[in-house]
This record gives structure tokens, C-alpha cells and sequence, in this order.
């Protein structure tokens, strides 16, 4: 049974679906209000306004990831369950958010002084890779040399490197048939 959306992820999906229909400066808070069905003051609640939805950019991808999720099949080797999740979140993402929200949200990551939403280890992604990886090492799937943090460390680093060289490239290639050649290559060694 699939999991009844949050008032606050209602807010994010219908904030971005409109960022991508129409753009980031062009979409008014108000259609993000009436294409979400809640209320201003639920809205300010949530964010201080429509630039503080850039941050919410993280819970976008966790959904994404909450999607995928009960679509990888349970018997699956962990390491191809990484390299599924990131194949399919990435070919989401390349195909509905626009290439320079992702590269403001990753620069302001970089300049930030503040909280950098994305490495939140509170996030629904790294509980994800680390229930994945826990499940790998228990029945002998990766390298014993490695521990559970490593391997959502050495996951998030090669799943983020792929985007950020998509960002600076200007969205110059599809994302999901680069990620579907790379990541194969880059999560290989966590195989014992």
C-alpha cells in the first residue's frame, strides 16, 4: 500500500512540478499553494517562502528514492540494489527537474554557512543505503573490509559527482544513460 504524502512533500512535488513547468522565477507561491491544496498560513508553516524551497530539493529526491524503492526486488544482491536506485532516481531527475535548479542547489551547498540539507544523515536516502548496505554485509555481498558508513559515504559521493558533472556540463548529455554506464563502474569495487 503505498504511503499517504505529507503535507510538507505535497507542498515540495507541487512546487518543483511547477519550477519545471514554468520556471523557478515565473511560478508565484500562490499556484504552488492551490496546486498543493493546502492554505497560506500551511505554507509559511512549512517555508519562509519560495526561495526556501530550494533547499527542499533533498526531500524531491527522497521521494523519488520512497517511489523506487518497493519496486527493487527483495532478493536483489545490495550492491545492484545501489546501482538500480541510482539509475532510476537519476533518470527522474534528469527528466523533471530543470539542470539550473539542480546546479543552484548544488552550489549553495558549497557556499553555504549554514545547514547543508543535502548531507542531513536524517534524510529517508541515507537510511535507505544504510539499511542496503547493513542487509549486504549480512549476507556477504560486500567487502567485509568496509563498514556501513563507508559504503553510504562512498554510495552518496558517486551518486552526487555524477550530478554535480551533469550541472557543469550544462546538461549536455541525458543523465540517466551517463549514470546507467558510470555507476556500474564506480560502486563495482564494493563487491567483496
Amino acid at each position: 500500500m503505498a504511503k499517504k504524502k505529507t503535507t510538507k512533500s505535497r507542498i515540495v512535488e507541487a512546487a518543483w512540478k511547477l519550477f519545471q513547468e514554468k520556471g523557478y522565477e515565473e511560478t508565484t507561491i500562490e499556484e504552488i499553494i492551490a496546486l498543493s491544496a493546502t492554505s497560506k498560513g500551511t505554507f509559511y508553516h512549512y517555508f519562509s517562502g519560495k526561495d526556501a524551497l530550494l533547499s527542499s530539493l533533498s526531500d524531491l529526491f527522497d521521494s523519488y528514492y520512497e517511489e523506487l524503492l518497493p519496486q527493487v526486488p527483495e532478493d536483489m544482491n545490495a550492491v545492484d540494489k545501489l546501482i538500480l536506485l541510482c539509475r532510476q532516481a537519476h533518470r527522474i531527475i534528469g527528466q523533471n527537474i530543470q539542470p539550473n535548479l539542480l546546479a543552484t542547489l548544488y552550489s549553495s551547498q558549497v557556499v553555504t554557512k549554514g545547514d547543508r540539507h543535502l548531507l542531513d544523515k536524517n534524510r529517508l536516502y541515507y537510511s535507505m543505503i544504510q539499511q542496503i548496505a547493513e542487509d549486504g554485509f549480512r549476507k556477504g555481498e560486500i567487502r567485509p573490509d568496509l563498514t556501513v558508513r563507508e559504503v553510504s559515504r562512498i554510495y552518496s559521493m558517486c551518486e552526487r559527482a555524477i550530478i554535480y558533472d551533469y550541472c557543469i556540463h550544462d546538461a549536455s548529455y541525458d543523465l540517466g544513460d551517463v549514470t546507467d554506464r558510470v555507476i556500474p563502474l564506480l560502486l563495482q569495487g564494493l563487491r567483496p
